[in-house]
């Protein structure tokens, strides 16, 4: 990180995370500043990437998306040759709300949030498991949902 964040700018990341709808004004309020410094100090952490983008978080069982499946992936030798083309189909899937590059035993965890096991099961009979270079796929489905963040610990950033 090459911006140096004082404890107004981690208030005010803490905010966003919690409510990225606030306007700088209220944003401000919050945190003892008037909306112009304020409003430039997002800027500035907008600018340094800091601040990706604000989106709006869904619930996904009010949306009929009750199923989260996690798939390792692990890939055939000649399969890692291609690892580039697997990232790239693996991101036009609109079921894979997460993906990760692992060390260890697999080389892939993926999330999938999907409607139901049916419509698992056709996701991975005709997409993930007919990408080429995949060798195993092992698939466990979340029973419950005992936390869910998208909020970074900012008191660990030093």
């Amino acid at each position: 990180m090459s911006l140096e964040l004082d404890k107004i700018d981690r208030r005010i990341l803490t905010l966003l995370q919690t409510d990225a709808s606030l306007s700088a004004a209220e944003i401000a309020e919050h945190v003892n500043l008037s909306q112009p410094p304020c409003w430039r100090r997002i800027k500035r952490m907008e600018e340094a990437g800091i601040i990706q983008t604000r989106v709006a978080m869904l619930n996904r069982k009010q949306l009929g998306l009750n199923v989260v499946v996690y798939a390792e992936v692990k890939l055939s030798a000649n399969g890692r040759q291609a690892l580039g083309a697997f990232e790239e189909k693996i991101r036009s899937f609109p079921e894979v709300t997460e993906c990760y590059v692992m060390l260890g035993r697999i080389d892939f965890l993926l999330r999938i949030v999907t409607r139901d096991i049916e419509s698992y099961e056709e996701f991975f009979r005709h997409h993930l498991s007919q990408l080429p270079g995949v060798q195993d796929i092992n698939s466990s489905v979340a029973l419950s949902e005992v936390k869910y963040s998208t909020e970074l610990p900012l008191e660990l950033v030093p």
